[in-house]
């Protein structure tokens, strides 16, 4: 119990604790550890040394800050009455009035609970007062946002979004191609490359480099490999593009989910290198059960990037031969042949990334003459958005900041949500207050269905937010339903699935 109290809490234990008690527990806990106990009951006992030593040093110090009160207060009476005397023997010389001074009045004992809780800065007159900010108030009509968001997504006057969630096997170039990508447009500048460049090199990663741009955990870049989808934004000619950068390996494939349910669109990054290709398109790898992922939460549109083509010398035939083994299978799972393209890159040396007109990219010019990836990702069309239905904002994440306070993010999916305006968390019977709405780039005052923000809410305990709750109005909430249907996708079958069988999610 001791060790969830507050600080101030746990110093009020200390004060009114006996020192004696405190003194003998130590001395019990001290024969404690000299008998032969298990390790995790000496483990226990030995923390319970360290609190105790605390305690005996507070009370110390809790101690001489007493008695150095104390000084004070007799010093401070002293001083008082001493010049009392002074005052009452030169108000009777002058009267001419032979009456005696009385002798300096007794110090008064203070009290020691008082001068303890004044030691230890408990005293609650100290405090200052908490004043409570007022949530921000709604200042657009609705009918306003839906205009200008019907022409933001018609493209007036800005570029239309777009949502790109990036896939593929493990160790298909995935944050290596999109640190080149982000560098090549001017998003990274020279100094982070080189600071990105050093510090890899440093842990014996160099060929990482550029794939931290997207994989900034220590853990991810001591480990080489995306363990969570990393998010930011580029420009292209035409769109506004949200990267999600998604995890590869087969044991994040959560991860890798919550981020393809944020997306229009996906790039899906293969290994050309002989092997490689195979290794992630046969049963069991991420290239198939990734494309299986995207088509069934609603992904309509997906580039192909064939990547580590400079290592077969850009040959023609293995690139065609990708693009023969492919097609078939995304037909298969979905996607339709005019929302498929296929795009020759090469990640390392950034060749065909925004342009072609390296020295290294001869080979690749004598046979290839389509767009580059920039060109190809500049043509995606942004689904059809729902501005006119309620707002539906399901959580992919919970934070706490520490000047805004509680933030979550996630994708709005439909309708319109603006500062000041106040949602219900379902499940539960929660509300809470929109702050500020947030992207990459800047603060703004609304936003619509499509675009991926971090909303910082007020009025709210953040333990009633959870990742998967959704945020809708208070007066239009989603309806409780008793049955759903659930379609359910099965990547490789051991064991016949039989009528009755257990399964585990």
């Amino acid at each position: 119990m001791l060790f969830s109290m507050p600080v101030a809490a746990l110093r009020w234990h200390i004060v009114l604790l006996p020192q004696r008690l405190i003194f003998q527990l130590r001395r019990l806990l001290s024969h404690l550890l000299a008998l032969p106990f298990h390790l995790a009951h000496r483990t226990l006992v030995w923390r319970f040394c360290q609190c105790t030593d605390l305690w005996i040093a507070t009370i110390y110090l809790a101690a001489k800050e007493r008695e150095k009160a104390q000084k004070l207060a007799q010093q401070k009476k002293a001083a008082e009455a001493s010049s009392r005397l002074s005052s009452g023997a030169s108000t009777s010389k002058k009267g001419g009035s032979a009456k005696k001074s009385g002798s300096a009045a007794p110090v008064r004992s203070m009290d020691t609970r008082a001068l303890d809780l004044s030691a230890l800065n408990l005293n609650p007159q100290d405090a200052a007062p908490v004043v409570d900010e007022l949530p921000p108030k709604m200042t657009i009509a609705r009918e306003k946002i839906l205009e200008e968001a019907a022409k933001a997504l018609e493209g007036k006057g800005q570029k239309k979004t777009v949502s790109l969630v990036v896939i593929g096997h493990v160790d298909a170039g995935k944050s290596t191609l999109m640190g080149r990508l982000m560098y090549e447009l001017g998003k990274m500048d020279e100094r982070k490359r080189i600071a990105n460049e050093r510090a890899s090199g440093k842990i014996g990663k160099s060929s990482f480099s550029w794939a931290w741009e997207f994989d900034g955990t220590t853990e991810e870049r001591e480990r080489g490999i995306t363990m969570d989808v990393a998010t930011q934004t580029m420009m292209t000619p035409n769109k506004q593009i949200t990267i999600l950068d998604a995890p590869g390996h087969k044991d994040f494939i959560p991860n890798m989910i919550s981020g393809a349910s944020q997306a229009d669109c996906a790039l899906l990054v293969v290994d050309s290198a002989v092997g490689e290709f195979e290794a992630g398109f046969q049963r069991g790898g991420q290239t198939r059960e990734h494309l299986v992922l995207v088509r069934s939460l609603g992904v309509a549109q997906v580039v192909v990037a064939v990547n580590k083509l400079d290592q077969v010398n850009w040959n023609q035939t293995r690139y065609e031969e990708i693009c023969n083994l492919l097609k078939p299978f995304l037909v298969q799972t979905g996607f339709q042949p005019m929302k498929t393209s296929f795009v020759p890159v090469g990640a390392m040396t950034g060749i065909n990334l925004v342009k072609r007109d390296q020295e290294e990219a001869a080979p690749l010019e004598a046979w290839y003459n389509g767009p580059t990836l920039v060109d190809q990702l500049d043509r995606l069309e942004p689904p059809s958005r729902d501005l006119t239905a309620p707002v539906r904002f399901p959580i992919s994440n919970v934070y706490k900041s520490q000047s805004s306070g509680t933030a979550v993010t996630g994708r709005v999916c439909s309708g319109v949500l603006q500062v000041g305006e106040k949602l219900r968390i379902l499940p539960g019977d929660e509300t809470a207050i929109i702050k500020s709405i947030q992207t990459e780039a800047e603060s703004l005052q609304w936003a619509a269905a499509g675009s991926n923000v971090t909303l910082y809410l007020t009025a709210i305990d953040p333990v009633h937010l959870n990742i998967g709750s959704v945020l809708c109005p208070i007066n239009d909430i989603i309806p409780l339903a008793t049955t759903f249907t659930a379609r359910v996708i099965i990547f490789d079958i051991q064991v016949p699935i039989t009528a009755g069988a257990s399964v585990s999610p």
